[in-house]
């Protein structure tokens, strides 16, 4: 089969990011094109803090899930919103705006003499921003290959985007996959009396210390610290895992690439991580007009070892349950699968392969072996099992 060359676009975008409004940017797209007598067109979005490109394209074997979906006759776009990956980051250049409580282990003295306030004392992006990004990716690819609706991929924390962009787009959505998706039952609600509205006045900077700053960051010991607490299976991930996924997320970080600690003479590099406001993605808005399962089917996936998507409902607005979404969409076209041996990072996990075997089937048919209601959990040989 021959090679698909991918194209990078920057589809110019209109920004309603609080910190460079109505500036005008350009969004990064790239896409594989592997449509011969089908126009089927997936865009595939990224969670909370790995760039687009590292989660969804890492050129490493066959872990480029874009590239598996090409070669099996989609039309694949990958973007970053505005704060990361190749996209761009405003006020994220500057050290001084990383959060307050990571500088001093994390940039001192590199690239900071030492500790500094913000400069921008906001949070980035909100959901409105990002809705309206992913909106326009999505026009970018209707008017491009003239088709009405387009597939929706989410990994992790993408479901509060694409989730509720779905409820207020089903006219341009044909379905939603979402990959280890991030769902708080008790999320935090929009305004009173509205469907999607912000429920505070924006941009947001109290409390100071979670809003009060644009950009987080994490480390090389820290990315590997939470995945290796995931890996319970023999070779549930390959040897030299960690190092190919981190030299990919530098290569979507210019900036961040040069600070933090060294490791020999140069930089080990950080992951810089836009500091978000989210709504709207919550056990109350899920049912709204029966969209969910019924107009946008959708399609859930989640490893068995992931500890991020599933927590005590003691948490209150942190607890997330991947169960809980599965129960609270209305409609019938809706799968959940459970995999076996694998954590929130099955992207560059053994079990990938069971994410690019069912996500083909999905497209194809809106079915995974057949199926198209329930819940599953998949063991280590592929075989199905109903979730009590």
């Amino acid at each position: 089969m021959a090679t698909i060359t991918p194209k990078d676009h920057q589809v110019p975008h209109k920004s309603t990011v609080p910190a460079n409004r109505d500036d005008s940017v350009n969004l990064f797209v790239r896409e594989y094109d592997g449509t011969k007598h089908t126009r089927k067109a997936v865009l595939m979005l990224h969670g909370r803090s790995v760039p687009a490109l590292a989660g969804f394209d890492l050129q490493h074997r066959k872990y480029s899930w874009a590239q598996s979906l090409a070669d099996d006759g989609c039309d694949v776009f990958i973007m970053d919103l505005q704060g990361s990956g190749r996209s761009p980051r405003p006020k994220m250049g500057d050290a001084c705006n990383v959060n307050p409580a990571q500088q001093e282990d994390n940039l001192v003295p590199n690239p900071l003499p030492a500790p500094c306030s913000p400069k921008y004392p906001y949070q980035l992006g909100n959901s409105q921003s990002d809705w309206d990004e992913v909106d326009t990716v999505v026009e970018f690819i209707r008017d491009r290959h003239d088709v009405q609706k387009v597939a929706l991929i989410g990994w992790s924390a993408a479901s509060f985007l694409l989730g509720p962009y779905a409820l207020q787009h089903p006219e341009k959505v044909e379905s939603l996959l979402l990959l280890a998706p991030m769902f708080p039952p008790k999320g935090r609600a929009s305004k009173p009396g509205t469907r999607f509205d912000a429920p505070v006045p924006l941009p947001v900077s109290a409390p100071a210390a979670t809003f009060g700053f644009p950009m987080n960051l994490t480390t090389k010991n820290g990315f590997q610290s939470f995945w290796d607490r995931e890996q319970h299976c023999p070779n549930q991930r390959e040897d030299g895992m960690v190092d190919v996924v981190w030299k990919a997320i530098m290569e979507n970080d210019e900036v961040g690439k040069g600070w933090g600690p060294k490791e020999g003479r140069a930089p080990q590099g950080v992951m810089r991580v836009r500091n978000s406001f989210w709504w709207g993605w919550n056990a109350a808005t899920v049912p709204l007009d029966d969209t969910l399962g019924n107009a946008v089917p959708v399609l859930i996936m989640y490893g068995a070892l992931d500890s991020l998507v599933n927590t005590s409902p003691d948490l209150g607005q942190l607890h997330f349950s991947v169960p809980a979404l599965y129960k609270t969409i209305p409609g019938p076209k809706k799968l959940m699968f459970r995999i076996a041996c694998a954590g929130h990072d099955i992207v560059w996990e053994r079990q990938s392969k069971v994410v690019h075997r069912m996500s083909k089937q999905w497209f194809k048919h809106t079915t995974v072996e057949g199926l198209t209601n329930g819940s599953y959990d998949v063991d280590e040989d592929g075989a199905l099992t109903p979730m009590e």
